[in-house]
């Protein structure tokens, strides 16, 4: 039994590298494609949007020293697609019939983004990958996250990360850190949580769209989210 019908999770490039410094680890891809499938097997319709930061960074690139910040955040968006063909693959793989849309045009390997035509995708039962970011420099994947759940009129946006919700600190170098249960739309950005960026926050509250953070390192979590259990923190008006 599903609490949502159709969702929109945010993976992080980061999120593929498994023990790797860097680029795409086939473990963690098979791991990824097997909580998605499960989701897939309760009725859901699944939009994923995948960061780019295991294969390059724009802002970081841009503060390292390359002059041009929007073209650091275009070799980024590149990333994106190729880590969704990466799990579009793997996806594939565990028996899903997906489609990769980005918001920059590359006809010779997805299909443009195009709202009404992604809608009906996952009415097909499609898991449908969104690369490319918004398709503008100056904008995270967070931000496209958003976006897109807002467009394809998502029940809730659902950030998959490496640790088990919002706290108050880093939990990694404070022990003491305290995790909220949930949190308020405002009070997320009159903190600076940096759960997300600002934009991404404000579009979900804008648009009434509640954000999940959790874990999805430990087996079945995915599923125990979309199932109703209270794992994380949810973030809602």
């Amino acid at each position: 039994m599903s609490l949502y019908r159709r969702i929109l999770l945010k993976l992080s490039g980061e999120a593929l590298l498994g023990d790797k410094e860097f680029g795409i680890s086939s473990e963690m891809l098979r791991h990824y494609a097997q909580e998605i499938a499960e989701v897939v097997g309760l009725d859901v319709q699944v939009g994923i949007v995948i960061g780019g930061g295991n294969i390059f960074r724009g802002v970081e690139a841009a503060e390292g020293g390359m002059a041009d910040r929007a073209n650091a955040d275009y070799m980024g968006m590149l990333a994106t697609i190729i880590n969704g063909m990466a799990l579009q693959d793997a996806l594939e793989r565990e028996g899903l019939e997906t489609r990769l849309m980005s918001a920059i045009t590359m006809n010779q390997i997805c299909e443009p983004f195009i709202r009404r035509r992604a809608i009906r995708h996952l009415e097909k039962g499609r898991v449908v990958i969104f690369g490319g970011g918004t398709g503008n420099p100056y904008f995270t994947t967070d931000t496209a996250a958003a976006l897109r759940a807002s467009e394809i009129g998502a029940d809730v946006l659902l950030k998959a990360t490496k640790v088990d919700g919002v706290y108050d600190r880093d939990p990694v170098k404070d022990p003491t850190a305290r995790r909220y249960e949930q949190l308020t739309f405002d009070e997320v950005l009159a903190r600076n949580l940096r759960v997300m960026d600002a934009s991404a926050v404000s579009i979900c509250r804008d648009n009434g769209i509640p954000i999940v953070v959790f874990s999805v390192h430990e087996r079945g979590n995915l599923r125990r989210v979309v199932s109703g259990a209270r794992l994380g923190t949810i973030i809602h008006s």
